[in-house]
């Protein structure tokens, strides 16, 4: 049976990059976008530029506007619904509600500083982990359907809830924000000479406040509660003697990681197993998926065997 189709809306980096990752790998997809220039730089890469949508429609749009994404365009009924938004919960109060079994919460953690569609990179999603949402309502063929999609970009899947995906993230993605604009800030008060002087570590530690205000202040603000909570961590460990926080933070960024292969049955509660444990997906097969799992996972946390 083909694949269905992939509908992306919103053609900027994240949905310009997908669109244009499964275009070259033979995939047919269907685009909108709201700028012109957006449209016309997806059509130049073999994306069908039409409001009607069907099969795996993306939404690929800043969260304030995820709620009325999908308004003046025609989706197929059957279509399943799905988001790279870097919040969860939120867009499962709103996309959710309306679309019930139909949709499924995604975030592929990849992305740039840049935006817009002149920042559009088909190997975006390579390698990258794509965080896929499994509610107790979420229709499993339909996670599947948007699992293969990732997997067709490049991605592995890491199944989540909302709430798992929301609190992790707080602490990996939203906080390193909080942090790169008070490093900015603080360095710039401390003067000129400073900032003449800053080289790698000041601009690594710097980097993603490159990012629009915007977009960082509806991540942090749709996330409130658990990046706060994240926040309160990195505050209580900067209260430690400072030797020993050095070395703690050396020993987690410099950490060696194997990885072992699992098959895992296509069921909810053995897929969130995968996602909890560190674990992701690489490969569909039949029944079952495989992927792999950290190799220090002991025996009696590896999600059941297929």
């Amino acid at each position: 049976m083909p694949a269905p189709p992939v509908g992306v809306v919103g053609l900027g980096q994240l949905g310009g990059s997908l669109a244009a990752a499964l275009v070259a790998g033979g995939r047919p997809v269907q685009g909108w976008d709201v700028d012109p220039g957006a449209r016309d730089a997806a059509a130049a890469r073999g994306v069908q530029i039409t409001r009607e949508l069907s099969g795996v429609v993306v939404l690929a749009v800043p969260l304030p506007a995820m709620a009325g994404a999908l308004d003046d365009l025609a989706i197929a009924p059957d279509a399943t619904v799905t988001d790279l938004g870097s919040v969860k919960r939120p867009v499962l109060e709103s996309v959710g509600r309306a679309l019930g079994g139909r949709y499924v919460g995604g975030h592929p953690m990849c992305g740039t500083e840049r935006s817009g569609h002149t920042a559009v990179d088909p190997g975006l999603f390579a390698g990258a982990r794509w965080a896929l949402c499994l509610e107790p309502d979420t229709e499993l063929p339909r996670w599947l359907r948007v699992a293969e999609v990732a997997l067709a970009a490049g991605a592995e899947v890491v199944p989540v809830t909302a709430e798992e995906h929301d609190d992790a993230v707080a602490a990996i993605s939203h906080v390193p924000h909080l942090l790169a604009a008070a490093l900015a800030a603080a360095a710039a008060e401390a003067g000129p000479l400073a900032l003449a002087l800053a080289a790698g570590s000041f601009r690594d530690g710097t980097r993603v406040i490159g990012s629009d205000p915007a977009f960082v202040r509806a991540m942090v603000e749709g996330n409130a509660g658990p990046t706060a909570g994240a926040l309160a961590r990195v505050q209580e460990q900067l209260t430690r003697p400072w030797a020993e926080l050095l070395a703690d933070g050396h020993a987690v960024a410099t950490r060696q990681q194997g990885r072992r292969p699992v098959r895992v049955p296509l069921e909810r509660a053995a897929l969130l197993a995968l996602g909890r444990s560190g674990g992701a997906v690489t490969r569909r097969l039949a029944a079952f998926v495989a992927g792999h799992i950290p190799e220090d996972i002991p025996d009696d946390e590896v999600p059941d065997p297929a």
